[in-house]
Parts: structure tokens; sequence; C-alpha cells
């Protein structure tokens, strides 16, 4: 008999998502990021549920290989653009859109000969200093691509580093205004967060992420406010129950020690099955629907929970680690990380269903 870990994925919730995406966006075209397997969601899976969506995103070459053999028909963008210019036969193959970000890869697509071409997004580095071209050193990269016949249609991007915290995106959104003024092509600004919150940034082309599997973008602000439902489930049961006296500790390094009469939960997931292993004492977790917490240190196969004032809970109640009925991102802010990565980090071992 398999353990009893599960992650659950809900079609139909991705669907939801898109539609809230997809009413912020107004006459923005979607161009969903789908990158990192789904977001752990199962890239082919994901792409169906998604399929009124207007683009894919994602960041190699396979992935866009996968998203073509799966049917898709519409705009694919390589959100890294090529890496050396072998690939850019199969780019052309594949009708894939490159984002271009240094000078190398403009180099590339001037030196190749192609039988059709490619369109691009032009990366503006507006302040995040991860990928893009610099404010001075934009103009003349958008000259060249525009001189090159290897180069079809051009769109101009940014991508924000604060969209999603107090400070917001106004400084670089002045940066983009100012670069991108009087320039007659296609714009694409807003990630999930600016999306949800900044209208100024709602362009020709939106690049949700996050929000699409449920989660929300704000430590302040729970998907359920923004009407977005969890796309995934990781869900267990308990397969052992405890019973301490006050003075007797739990799991490894004994760092949670009773002070009074507890019920312990043993549940079947742990980090090897994606689960933070840096989650402390008081991580939420669903104990048959009732909010409880995890105990001590999370170990490779198990973890531990609360049952003190659980009474009705036993070997075989189930739990939910993260999903219906409790955020993804509740957990994460307790476990002192993202959504992000706790849904792209769940284990290949861990068995995946369709909700």
């Amino acid at each position: 008999m398999s353990r009893p870990i599960l992650a659950q994925i809900h079609p139909a919730a991705l669907k939801n998502n898109l539609a809230v995406a997809r009413r912020h966006a107004g006459t923005a075209r979607i161009m969903a990021a789908v990158k990192a397997n789904g977001y752990g969601h199962g890239l082919r899976r994901v792409a169906q549920a998604l399929r009124d969506a207007d683009g894919l995103a994602v960041v190699s070459l396979e992935e866009a290989i996968i998203l073509r053999d799966t049917g898709w028909g519409k705009p694919i963008l390589l959100l890294e653009g090529m890496f050396e210019a072998g690939e850019l036969a199969e780019c052309i193959a594949q009708r894939i859109t490159l984002v271009v970000h240094h000078a190398e890869q403009i180099a590339m697509l001037e030196q190749a000969r192609v039988v059709s071409p490619l369109p691009v997004f032009l990366n503006l580095n507006s302040g995040m200093n991860r990928l893009g071209f610099k404010p001075p050193d934009f103009h003349a990269a958008l000259s060249r691509l525009i001189a090159c016949p290897n180069v079809g249609g051009i769109t101009l991007m940014s991508h924000f580093a604060t969209a999603d915290e107090a400070v917001g995106v106004i400084d670089q959104l002045e940066v983009i205004q100012a670069v991108f003024a009087n320039l007659n092509h296609p714009v694409s600004l807003a990630n999930s967060a600016a999306l949800l919150r900044y209208q100024a940034t709602r362009c020709d082309w939106v690049r949700p992420g996050i929000m699409l599997y449920g989660a929300s973008p704000f430590v302040e602000e729970d998907a359920r406010a923004l009407d977005l439902q969890p796309a995934m489930t990781l869900s267990s049961r308990i397969i052992a129950v405890q019973t301490l006296a006050p003075g007797d500790a739990v799991g490894y390094g004994a760092s949670f020690i009773a002070d009074r009469p507890m019920r312990v939960g043993i549940v079947a997931c742990g980090y090897a099955d994606g689960y933070p292993r840096h989650a402390a004492t008081g991580t939420p977790i669903l104990v048959n629907g009732q909010l409880t917490r995890t105990l001590g240190r999370v170990s490779m196969d198990m973890l531990c929970t609360d049952l003190t004032d659980l009474p009705g809970a036993n070997v075989d109640t189930p739990v939910v680690l993260w999903g219906k009925g409790l955020p993804v991102e509740a957990v994460a802010t307790a476990a002192g990380t993202v959504s992000y990565e706790l849904l792209c980090a769940v284990a290949q071992r861990v068995p995946i269903s369709e909700a």
C-alpha cells in the first residue's frame, strides 16, 4: 500500500484564476507563466487548463517543445531567450518568441541565416538589475533589432522587483515610461502583483504567474480576498499518535518540549516530499478540516502536529498541508519562504492526480 500523501491539482481553479486575471487585464493579452513545470502543477496539465490564455511563458526550449507537442498553437515566450546560436533553428521550427536581454543574443540573431523572422521581446532593466539592457543602452539595442532582417515583431518589456511590496512600482515605472516614450511597439510589464494593483502596468501583454495557481503575491492579503482558488492541495494522513507528558520532547533535536499533557499526530509528509524543513513549530496545518499547528522539526518523511484540542483526530485522519482550506502563502509565510518555492518543490515521489 502506498503512502497516503497526495498532490491534487484542480483544473477548475486554474480556469477560475485565469478568469480573474482576465478581468484585471482588460484588453491586454495574457501571457501565462507556466515555467518550472507549471509551478509544480504539471506543464501539460496546466497548459490544458489555461488553453484560453493568449500565450504561455517558459524558461527552456524543452518546455516550449513540450507545449507544441500538446497542440498549443498560440505564442510561446522564452523568458531567458536563447543561450546559444545553435538553438535558433529549433526556435524557428517551434515558432518561439524570444526575450532578448543582452547584446550577444542580438549578435546571434544578426549572424544567423533563417527562413523566417522571429518575434522578440526586448527587455529593459528598469531597476531590478537582473536581466535586460540598462536605459542608456536600450535604444541602441532596439535599433539593431529593427535593422535585423531575422527579427519580426518587437515587443518592449520590463519586470518589477517590488510590485508585491509597499514601495510598489512607481520608481521603475518612471524609468520605463521615460525610455519607452515615443516608441511605437507593443509593451509587456505586469506580473501578478502589478496586474492586481497597478492599472498603469496593464499594457498590451500581461504576464501573470503565481496568481494563476491560486496564491496571493501579497504578504498582507490572502488569495481568497482576491477571488483566487488554490490549484494544488497537498494532503496526507496521520499515521501514528503519541501522548506526551510535560517535559517530553518531539522529533530530531528535541526542539519542541511539551509544557502540558499533549496528543501529537505523526503525518506522512516530510522534506523529501517537498515540505519545508525550516518550517518551525506553529506552522499552520489542517487536521480533518480544523486548523492546528506543526510541532518540532520536520524530518525527511514525517512531521508532527498538535492534536491536543482535536480529540476526534486519530490514525488515518486526513490532513491538508496546503491548498483547499489552507492558503499555501500562509504556510510559506510561517516557514519564512514564498508560495512559489513550496509549489515548485513538491517532490517527484509525491503522486499527483486531478481533482
